[in-house]
């Protein structure tokens, strides 16, 4: 899979097909599918968080410490955040802070605050529902960070990126910095992986084919995005010019060995799914015929119940801390 990633860690950006900001196909573009139903993929980005806790909870501790004990944190934002699975470790992390799911589908929010109340959570968790970048409006580099209100950390995955103008989204959330907080966005990255190069069905390098063909289907989806901007994807120099400072990149691996559990064999079913129902058309005949085996659940060979298939992805955080006055 592509290192843009849309089922990453239960997160998905605030703007969304069936709320009044889905994703155009364009003109030729149509047979990609480049509209994304973030209410359907809500069990899939539910089931991807829990197999990232441990990598979250990493990154939640290495963000602790950046942060330091000397800034208090009392609010936390996390943008795009899906279901809440990362909201809900933030507020684990923190339990003198508010963790706040900031999210445009509104079923995806309903889902994070079940989530804080199994976990005992509830009285510190909170949810607003908001359009990016709109739902930033009002916000300033210098005060207030409008709507949303300000935040000692601000957390982003693989939000960004599904928004036309990525520096300026970047802008914006650097304005809802308190003064000496951290803006956190997970973008770019290593491909996920899940098969070996020979699969015994079909051609060999099915992986590397997959990914070329999301990327096809990433670039055709940044360029439908309203007030799409070309940038490059340098994420410490975007930090830099939203005016941060100590501005670095840590990554986090999550590495599940063959022979995969339950869970992990069904997200890769939904993951294969949707690649499948989104961009066969770009595949040729016989990778479909491919991923038509690995999908059949009675099959020996497919990804439900072959001995080989592990989990291997690597999330890259980019931080940047806003100056004290």
């Amino acid at each position: 899979m592509s290192a843009h990633s849309d089922s990453g860690h239960g997160h998905r950006p605030a703007a969304t097909r069936g709320h009044g900001q889905g994703h155009g196909h364009g003109d030729g573009h149509g047979q990609h599918h480049t509209d994304i139903d973030w209410e359907v993929m809500a069990s899939l980005l539910e089931n991807n968080g829990e197999l990232q806790l441990p990598v979250l909870r990493r990154i939640a501790a290495q963000l602790s410490d950046l942060l330091g004990r000397e800034h208090a944190v009392r609010r936390i934002l996390d943008i795009g955040s899906g279901p809440g699975v990362m909201t809900c470790v933030f507020a684990e992390a923190f339990p003198d802070a508010e963790a706040v799911a900031v999210d445009g589908t509104p079923g995806l929010l309903e889902r994070a605050l079940a989530r804080a109340e199994r976990l005992g959570l509830g009285g510190r968790v909170a949810v607003r529902h908001a359009e990016l970048p709109e739902g930033l409006d009002g916000g300033d580099r210098h005060g207030e960070g409008g709507g949303l209100g300000t935040a000692d950390l601000v957390w982003s995955s693989k939000a960004v990126h599904h928004l036309g103008d990525q520096q300026d989204t970047l802008d914006a959330l650097a304005g809802v910095l308190r003064p000496g907080g951290v803006l956190a966005v997970a973008e770019g990255g290593l491909p996920m992986r899940f098969l070996p190069r020979d699969i015994g069905i079909g051609r060999p390098g099915l992986q590397a084919r997959l990914d070329a063909v999301h990327e096809h289907w990433f670039e055709i989806m940044r360029t439908e995005l309203p007030g799409s901007t070309s940038v490059v994807e340098d994420w410490p120099a975007m930090l830099g010019r939203a005016g941060l400072t100590g501005v670095g990149s840590f990554t986090s691996l999550l590495d599940l060995p063959a022979p995969l559990g339950g869970t992990a064999r069904a997200f890769l079913h939904g993951h294969l799914t949707r690649l499948r129902e989104a961009m066969s058309e770009s595949l040729a005949p016989e990778d479909v015929a491919t991923l038509d085996v690995l999908l059949d659940p009675e099959a020996a060979e497919g990804i439900l119940r072959r001995p080989d298939a592990f989990l291997l992805s690597a999330t890259t955080v980019h931080t940047g801390v806003r100056p004290a006055r």
